[in-house]
C-alpha cells in the first residue's frame, strides 16, 4: 500500500480535493496593502482584557488600510464550550466598539469565506489532512497513552528531548516494514482509535551548530530567529477533530488572513506553524505577537493580569462598573502604541480612529496596565462627551446593571443638566470617571440617595442652627452668584466669623472662623458634603423647594 492509498482508507467519503477549497476560497479583491485580520476566541463564557486588546490592533489594521476584519470562533476543543458564550464574545466586543465586516454573528454568518466556526469545518480539515498522508507528510499513529508515557520516561532517562518525533513512533515509517503497514492497515479496518501527526522535517536533538533555524517576520518583534520544529504533533485527535495548530493553518489560509495579532504565549509554537504552512505550500500570514498585559503587584514588581486574582482582567467588569466604552479605547492606545499621548495632546477634541495605529510602535516587553491611569483617561474622554449622550448611557447602564438607581432617570432634562456642571469653565471639573462613581457623586441631587455625609466644620458646631435659620430669612432664588455670595458674607460677620479667610488667617483669637466655614454648613446641609461643585450653580439646578426643603430639614434636626 501506498500513501495515496493509506489516505483514501482513512478517508474514503472525502472526495474534494485542496484545490476545490482553493476555488472555493479565492484571494480577495481588496486595496493593494489592505489587511484581513481574525479575531478567533474560544466558547469558553471569559472574555478578557487580553481579547478586547488583541481585537483591538485587528481592527485597526484591517480598517485603517480598507481590509477586513472578521470574527471565527475557535472551537476545537470542545471540553471547554461554555453555552452563549458565543453571544457573550459578540455583545461584549460590539459594547466597547469592536465592528466585524464578517464572520459569526448572533443572526448567522455574514461573508463569502465561511463557514465561521471551526467545529462546522471539519470536511475541510479532513480534505487537507488526507493530502498531507497522501503526500507522505502526515501518518496515523495508535500510539496508547501508556506507551507515550513509557517513551517519555526513556526520554528523561536518557536526557533528551520529550515528545513523539523520528524514532519513536513505530508508526511514522509505517511503510518501510511490512509488519508494521500490516499492523496500520488491520487496526484501521478495525475502527481502532489513532491521532494523525505531521511527519516533521526537523532533526531531533540536535545541539550547536546542528540546530536548523530560520527567519521569521513579526510585525511587532522584527526578524525573529526560531529553531525548526521537530515534533510530530497531533494535526487530527482521536475524535476526529483538528488540533488549534492544524485548524487555525488551514483557516487562515482560506479565509486569506495577512496578518495575525496574537499574545507572546504562542511564540514557542511558531515553528510548528511555520513548518505547516511550509509543507502545506503556502506563504505564512504575517505574526504579531502582542506583549502580555501586566500590572504592578502588590510587592512593587510586575506581573502578569491573573483570572484569578485581578476583578479587572474580565470585560465584564468594566461593564459592570460602568467605564463608558469610549475610555476604555482611548486607555488601550495609550499602552498600544507608545506615541498615541502625545497625538493626543496636539489633538484634543480629534476622534481616536484618526490616529494613525502601527505594529511598530508596540510594546515587546510587557504592556503595563494601570486602573488609575484608566480612570484618569476617562475624565479627559467624558468631558469630551455631551452631557445629554452621557445621560443617557447612564441610564441604559443602569437598567442592565443598577436598576436601583432607576429614579435618577425620570427627569433626563434634569439628569443633563447635573452631569453638565463645571464642564464649560474656563478650567473645566474633571468629577466624572465611571458610572458607579458618578451616580454616587451626583446622589445628593435625588432625595433617595440623600444623606448628610460629612461632618459640620468644628468651627462653626455651635451656630448650625443659626447659620441655616439666617440662611433661609435672606435666600433669594433669584439672586445672582455674587449678590448670592455677598449674603453669605454677612450671614458670617453678622456670627462673629470673619469675611474674608485671610483676616481669620491673620488675626484667629478675633473671630469664631470664616466665611468658608459658614458655607461649608451650608453645603453640608443641602449636598450632605463639605466637598462639591459650585454650591449656587447646584441651587439653580435643584430648585428653590428642594433648597428651602432639605435647609428646613436640617434645620429641624438642630
Amino acid at each position: 500500500m501506498d500513501s495515496i492509498e493509506l489516505s483514501q482508507l482513512i478517508y474514503p467519503d472525502i472526495t474534494r480535493t485542496p484545490e476545490d477549497y482553493e476555488e472555493m476560497y479565492p484571494p480577495r479583491e481588496l486595496p493593494e496593502g489592505a489587511m484581513v485580520t481574525r479575531l478567533g476566541p474560544s466558547p469558553t463564557g471569559f472574555i478578557h482584557l487580553g481579547n478586547l486588546y488583541g481585537a483591538f490592533v485587528d481592527e485597526r489594521l484591517a480598517h485603517q488600510s480598507g481590509g477586513v476584519f472578521y470574527l471565527r470562533i475557535e472551537d476545537t476543543d470542545d471540553k471547554r464550550f461554555v453555552e452563549n458564550a458565543v453571544e457573550t464574545i459578540i455583545s461584549s466586543l460590539g459594547f466597547f466598539g469592536i465592528r466585524f465586516d464578517e464572520g459569526v454573528t448572533e443572526h448567522g454568518d455574514v461573508g463569502a469565506y465561511g463557514d465561521y466556526t471551526q467545529s462546522h469545518r471539519g470536511e475541510i480539515y479532513r480534505t487537507f489532512a488526507k493530502w498531507l498522508i497522501a503526500q507522505g507528510k502526515a501518518y496515523p499513529c495508535f500510539l496508547t497513552e501508556d506507551e507515550i508515557t513509557e517513551i517519555r520516561q526513556k526520554q528523561e532517562a536518557e536526557k533528551i528531548a520529550p515528545g513523539i518525533y523520528a524514532g519513536w513512533s513505530k508508526y511514522r515509517d509505517w511503510d518501510k516494514d511490512p509488519e508494521i503497514e500490516k499492523e496500520v492497515i488491520e487496526r484501521l479496518k478495525a475502527g481502532d482509535d489513532f491521532v494523525i501527526r505531521l511527519k516533521s522535517k526537523g532533526t531531533p536533538n540536535a545541539t550547536g551548530a546542528d540546530i536548523k533555524r530560520t527567519t521569521v517576520k513579526d510585525a511587532i518583534r522584527g526578524e525573529l530567529d526560531v529553531p525548526e520544529n521537530f515534533q510530530d504533533i497531533v494535526i487530527i485527535k482521536t475524535t476526529g477533530i483538528p488540533t488549534y495548530h492544524f485548524a487555525h493553518v488551514i483557516d487562515d489560509h482560506l479565509m486569506r488572513t495577512t496578518h495575525v495579532v496574537r499574545g507572546e504565549e504562542w511564540l514557542p509554537s511558531l515553528p510548528i506553524h511555520v513548518e505547516l504552512f511550509a509543507d502545506m505550500g503556502w506563504e505564512p500570514p504575517v505574526y504579531c505577537h502582542t506583549a502580555q498585559l501586566m500590572k504592578i503587584g502588590e510587592e512593587g514588581n510586575k506581573r502578569k493580569l491573573s483570572k484569578r486574582k485581578d476583578p479587572e482582567l474580565s470585560l465584564s467588569y468594566y461593564r459592570d462598573m460602568g467605564y463608558h466604552p469610549e475610555a476604555v479605547r482611548e486607555y488601550l492606545l495609550t499602552i498600544l502604541n507608545s506615541n498615541f499621548e502625545e497625538w493626543r495632546i496636539a489633538n484634543p477634541e480629534a476622534d481616536i480612529d484618526q490616529f494613525h495605529f502601527t505594529t511598530e510602535k508596540m510594546s515587546n516587553s510587557g504592556a503595563l496596565f494601570d486602573l488609575d491611569k484608566l480612570n484618569d483617561v476617562s475624565k479627559d474622554v467624558l468631558l469630551r462627551i455631551p452631557a445629554a449622550d452621557l445621560a443617557q448611557f447612564l441610564k441604559e447602564w443602569s437598567e442592565e446593571f443598577a436598576p436601583e438607581y432607576s429614579y435618577m432617570f425620570e427627569n433626563m432634562d434634569y439628569l443633563t443638566k447635573i452631569l453638565d456642571i463645571g464642564r464649560h469653565d474656563k478650567k473645566p471639573r474633571k468629577d466624572l470617571i465611571y458610572a458607579r462613581q458618578i451616580v454616587d457623586f451626583i446622589g445628593y441631587f435625588f432625595d433617595e440617595s440623600f444623606t448628610i455625609q460629612d461632618q459640620y466644620p468644628e468651627e462653626a458646631e455651635d451656630d448650625i442652627a443659626v447659620i441655616l435659620s439666617d440662611y433661609l430669612s435672606t435666600y433669594d432664588h433669584n439672586d445672582d452668584q455674587s449678590q448670592w455670595f455677598e449674603k453669605i458674607r454677612e450671614i458670617a460677620s453678622s456670627n462673629g466669623y470673619a469675611a474674608k479667610p485671610k483676616d481669620y488667617k491673620k488675626n484667629p483669637d478675633d473671630y469664631k472662623g470664616h466665611v468658608g466655614h459658614v458655607s461649608t454648613v451650608i453645603r453640608i446641609a443641602l449636598m450632605g458634603r463639605a466637598q462639591s461643585p459650585d454650591v449656587w450653580t447646584i441651587q439653580q439646578i435643584m430648585g428653590e423647594d428642594k433648597v428651602r426643603e432639605r435647609i428646613n430639614s436640617e434645620l429641624a434636626r438642630h
